[in-house]
């Protein structure tokens, strides 16, 4: 996790021979945050934080299968099946809160590889990436409001969300999953305790999503 000074880097990537360039923004996570996140939620068997937070731009993730490149016309370059990291959520400008899952969580490697290999032609693909052996981190909730808008990562959200993880790990499961879902009933001075809930223990790492790609 990056711990320098919340910065602007911006980053652009050739996809395609004729020149194509996409500008990403990303940001380093400030150090307070990092630090209070890592007080407040502890160390995992590898010693990294087990919450961290993220700003979308710089969360990649694997992706297998078949892709195209296309010119700034749209006409197709070129058909690749391979491994790419893409950015991992669609809100690839807003700051994401993450909680380390152990790998355990994702099966057996044997498992993992059943499950997610795609079939492309007379190739094989693994949709997911390689087996995550030192674990993953997934997705808790995204920093803004309840009508969708930009919230800045701060000391003072850091506090909100580092107390949150705090009273997960002491609070009665069924107390605070009967608050889970009631974010869109809630105004923006509520934020904090919308945050709260969604920092439950017993929710599943994956919101009850199968982590498959179909």
């Amino acid at each position: 996790m990056p711990t320098q000074s919340q910065r602007v880097r911006p980053r652009k990537v050739k996809r395609a021979s004729v020149g194509i360039r996409i500008v990403r923004e990303t940001h380093d996570t400030p150090e307070n945050v990092s630090q209070l996140l890592l007080l407040a939620g502890g160390i995992n068997r590898f010693g990294e934080a087990n919450y961290r937070a993220v700003w979308g731009w710089n969360r990649l993730a694997w992706i297998g299968g078949k892709f195209e490149d296309r010119d700034e016309r749209g006409a197709l370059l070129r058909e690749r099946i391979e491994l790419r990291q893409e950015p991992k959520y669609p809100a690839v400008n807003r700051w994401h809160i993450e909680r380390w899952v152990a790998p355990e969580t994702y099966g057996s490697p044997r498992t993992w590889y059943l499950q997610t290999t795609e079939h492309v032609g007379a190739r094989s693909v693994p949709a997911l990436g390689p087996y995550p052996w030192r674990g993953d981190y997934e997705h808790c909730f995204t920093l803004e409001t309840p009508r969708g808008e930009f919230i800045q990562l701060t000391a003072t959200i850091a506090e909100y969300v580092a107390r949150a993880i705090e009273r997960s790990r002491v609070s009665a499961r069924s107390e605070s999953r009967a608050r889970l879902y009631s974010r869109e009933s809630r105004d923006d001075r509520a934020y904090a305790d919308w945050a709260y809930d969604l920092l439950d223990d017993a929710v599943p790492a994956f919101h009850r999503q199968p982590f498959v790609t179909v």
